[in-house]
């Protein structure tokens, strides 16, 4: 088993911690922590604006915004972006030191700001070459009866890493919108088509 993006590109999953060997969704209970954690986030952030879009059109032009199509950065600080703004991020974190921001809070906050003050790629700037051996067949989000035995324990598991405000414990805030991505997770529509 290698890796596999799930719904949207760039966070990558081990196959062998969400997935059995016969190919079905593992039961959350029996996931790491920390691809569990993703995989929560990941049914959050679905269908969600592109941040370069809505920093350029803001709420009241919001429609206007494209999808989101990748995703960036660690759960609940993450960076949410389309085809069009994703050089415009790997442009920022590979060529004006984004790239010491690696794994930190700050990376989304940074990033935006960059990007609020004029910042992009050049014309032509590559990107990111995404490996797809099937663009066309990424996993969809699993559907909640084949992975949540125990999902009541299991998000309560997940709400204890944070505290009351929506921070991480021990961590502060990093300007975040406070959306901590959690409230209402037991209603979260695990049903719904989402986009490959």
């Amino acid at each position: 088993m290698g890796k596999v993006s799930i719904g949207l590109r760039g966070w990558r999953f081990d196959e062998a911690d969400v997935f059995t060997e016969a190919g079905t969704w593992r039961p959350l209970e029996e996931m790491p922590k920390g691809p569990r954690h993703r995989l929560l986030r990941l049914q959050v952030v679905m269908g969600k604006p592109c941040d370069a879009c809505y920093l350029i059109h803001g709420e009241e032009e919001k429609r206007r915004c494209r999808e989101a199509t990748v995703v960036y950065g660690e759960p609940l600080e993450e960076i949410l972006l389309c085809d069009r703004h994703e050089p415009d991020f790997s442009y920022w974190f590979q060529e004006e030191g984004g790239t010491r921001l690696a794994g930190e809070p700050e990376l989304r906050d940074e990033f935006h700001e960059w990007f609020a003050d004029g910042g992009r790629a050049p014309d032509g700037y590559g990107g990111v070459d995404h490996v797809e051996t099937d663009p066309d067949d990424l996993p969809n989000l699993p559907d909640p009866e084949e992975i949540y035995e125990r999902e009541q324990e299991l998000l309560e598991d997940e709400r204890s890493d944070f505290d009351g405000d929506g921070e991480r414990d021990g961590a502060e805030s990093a300007g975040t919108d406070g959306d901590d991505g959690l409230d209402g997770i037991d209603d979260l529509d695990l049903n719904r088509e989402y986009p490959q």
